[in-house]
């Protein structure tokens, strides 16, 4: 499929938006328009309707744990695959990137908020709690080596590398 049908409606700062311009680039599509919200987005129909959508050849491919996906499998050739080909390893690598898209990203931004108001401690404990739970699958998973991927950069090391920009944000 041609390049050049490659848009992400999303803003660049959005860690979501990351993931994807990462996986992107590991499959060499070089042609990415990026674009605000949109009417665009707003015809495709999307249920949650949020932003990251990732639109290629005029259709609409929403959330980005399956964008990641998407990408990887029409890319196929391009590039290394972010999945393991082990139907166990696969099966677990999306488990974990979902646990850091419904645990984490959700907690993370309650840390902005006054560690006083609106249960920010107990976000900090759940936060503390899921990252050292992380850190256990990791040293299980990376047979290793520096990433959960092993050798190479794959899905959870995606999924997870957003927590980077949230965390810092929250810092400030």
């Amino acid at each position: 499929m041609p390049e050049s049908c490659v848009e992400l409606i999303g803003s660049w700062a959005s860690p979501f938006v990351l993931r994807a311009q990462i996986v992107l680039s590991m499959k060499n599509v070089g042609k990415k328009k990026f674009g605000p919200k949109s009417e665009l987005l707003l015809k495709s129909k999307l249920v949650h309707k949020k932003v990251l959508v990732l639109i290629h050849a005029n259709k609409p491919i929403p959330e980005s744990l399956v964008i990641l996906e998407y990408i990887d499998e029409v890319w196929a050739s391009s590039g290394p695959s972010i999945l393991s080909f082990d139907p166990y390893d696969r099966a677990m690598n999306r488990f974990w990137a979902a646990y850091i898209d419904e645990k984490m990203t959700s907690i993370i931004p309650c840390l902005a908020i006054s560690p006083v108001k609106d249960g920010a401690e107990v976000a900090l404990e759940q936060v503390k709690t899921g990252i050292i739970l992380l850190e256990e699958t990791f040293r299980e998973r990376n047979k290793g080596n520096a990433l959960f991927g092993g050798d190479k950069i794959g899905f959870i090391d995606i999924a997870s590398g957003c927590l980077v920009s949230l965390i810092k944000v929250t810092q400030m």
